[in-house]
């Protein structure tokens, strides 16, 4: 193994260290979101905008965590 390939190693850990930050903060906010709007107002789903609003991103984070977007920039 090379240094060209422990480089891409660490740059894959990296952005998979992000990503399960992304996902455990996402998760335990929309649960407390969840939480809160059952206690308060359980007439009114309104978690569910934050949820998806926030999802989205979410997945653009996990596209590019899988290299979805590599080709759309060149790296020297």
């Amino acid at each position: 193994m090379n240094d060209h390939d422990s480089a891409d190693d660490a740059h894959i850990r990296r952005r998979l260290k992000g990503f399960a930050l992304h996902l455990m903060v996402y998760f335990t906010t929309i649960a407390g979101c969840a939480a809160l709007n059952y206690l308060k107002t359980p007439d009114q789903l309104w978690f569910i905008y934050p949820m998806v609003a926030w999802g989205a991103p979410l997945a653009l984070h996990a596209a590019w965590v899988m290299g979805l977007f590599d080709g759309l920039t060149r790296r020297n």
